[in-house]
């Protein structure tokens, strides 16, 4: 569908989002896995999420969603079951990518699909470090899925050192390595989002920049009741929209501030924007708390290298943010853009060209000069991304004549709410 977005005077109010979607497919999968019964309060309502539930439906486990609160018994260890058909990941490469290291440790077969999206992204990255283990598994001659998982009959203890910041790659890893005695070791040498190891208390150190995480069935996953802290990926978008509207001044209550994704906060905060933390707290492991967010007036700064694993997601919101920044936006080092729901520096050039903007695409990244010269009868096209989608819309809420976002129905992956949200804020 095409949505239509007419630019905003201002934002005023109290946000309250739904759960961080990392955290919540984890707590969805180690709930499933822990023998007994555990409570999950605001998990994410994200397709991407319903995926992963319906997934481990299929293996046996029972889940009961009701108010605020889902309840799962899980199996404990080995007592997922066999699917009768193919485990259909959505749109989700968290599930697909997670589940692998799930389902090599299984004394089962599996089959995991997704959606046209998905079905592109690559799985190699997966596959390569669960053979290592011992794991037979095997995806499509392109390196997409399906991935195809035959029974562990060999599943081994490893060393090994990340090829590629993804915290989806390490996550498989530690989620075959928690199904034995023997200790696995990986070493990170960028940085990448936590959540698997804090929610299993898995040993981490940091020597020389390098983290050293050692996992085993030490780690297994135990029952838990968890109250999921909302997500900054989601809160990202409203952050920036307050940032650059007039008079406007916005409360996120209760946000993941996780060190490992409040990348795009400090960002944001050196560019001159006006953000303060309030009411930090640890809950579950967890870092969080409110975020407050006032008009400003923003100015582009050089994006470090190290950081772009940390705002990988928020990069298509955070080159809004540059848009309207003093000087001109750019970003490198970003080439794992390519690889998401859509081609996101292709989608996000595309668009920017259709304003008039001088737009120069490189190969790990994009920058914009100039004005917007074109603000009448806009139509963007989200390519069927969520986050694509979500980014111009806010877009559309800041120029003149406002602008449409075309395949809008995208942002369920993700944030099905949003336009309430909006409604309820401007």
């Amino acid at each position: 569908m095409i949505q239509q977005f007419e630019k905003i005077k201002s934002v005023k109010g109290v946000l309250n989002l739904p759960g961080d979607k990392s955290i919540s497919h984890r707590a969805v999968m180690f709930a499933s896995l822990a023998k007994g019964e555990s409570v999950i309060r605001n998990c994410s309502n994200s397709d991407d999420v319903k995926s992963t539930m319906n997934i481990f439906s299929q293996l046996g486990i029972r889940i009961d969603v009701g108010g605020e609160k889902i309840k799962i018994i899980g199996k404990g260890f080995n007592g997922l079951k066999i699917s009768e058909s193919e485990l259909f990941a959505g749109n989700s490469g968290t599930t697909a990518r997670l589940l692998s290291g799930i389902l090599s440790a299984q004394k089962f077969n599996s089959v995991i699909t997704g959606d046209e999206s998905l079905s592109l992204r690559p799985m190699l990255r997966i596959v390569e470090p669960l053979r290592l283990m011992g794991a037979d598994i095997n995806a499509s001659e392109l390196g997409t899925l399906p991935l195809i998982i035959y029974p562990n009959r060999n599943l081994h203890a490893i060393e090994y050192k990340m090829k590629v910041a993804s915290a989806q790659v390490k996550s498989a890893i530690i989620l075959a390595a928690i199904h034995l005695d023997e200790e696995t070791i990986i070493y990170e040498s960028t940085r990448t989002r936590d959540h698997s190891e804090r929610m299993l208390g898995i040993k981490t150190e940091v020597q020389n920049n390098i983290t050293r995480i050692v996992v085993s069935k030490k780690n297994y996953p135990q029952p838990f009741e968890i109250t999921i802290p909302a997500d900054i990926s989601t809160a990202s978008f409203f952050i920036v929209l307050t940032l650059l509207s007039k008079d406007s001044e916005l409360l996120i209550k209760n946000v993941s501030l996780n060190p490992t994704r409040t990348g795009i906060i400090n960002l944001l905060s050196s560019m001159g924007g006006a953000i303060e933390i309030e009411n930090e707290i640890m809950m579950n492991g967890e870092i969080c708390g409110d975020i407050k967010v006032k008009s400003s007036q923003l100015k582009n700064i050089d994006i470090p290298a190290e950081i772009i694993p940390n705002i990988i997601d928020e990069v298509p919101i955070l080159s809004v943010a540059g848009l309207f920044a003093d000087g001109s936006f750019k970003i490198n080092h970003a080439k794992e853009l390519r690889i998401k729901e859509s081609d996101r520096i292709k989608s996000l050039c595309y668009n920017y060209k259709i304003l008039g903007l001088d737009v120069v695409e490189e190969d790990d990244g994009f920058e914009l000069h100039g004005n917007i010269k074109n603000e009448t009868d806009i139509v963007f096209e989200s390519f069927g991304d969520h986050r694509i989608a979500m980014a111009f819309a806010v877009l559309s809420m800041l120029i003149k004549n406002g602008g449409a976002v075309n395949q809008f129905e995208s942002v369920a992956v993700s944030n099905p709410d949003f336009l309430e949200q909006i409604k309820q804020l401007c």
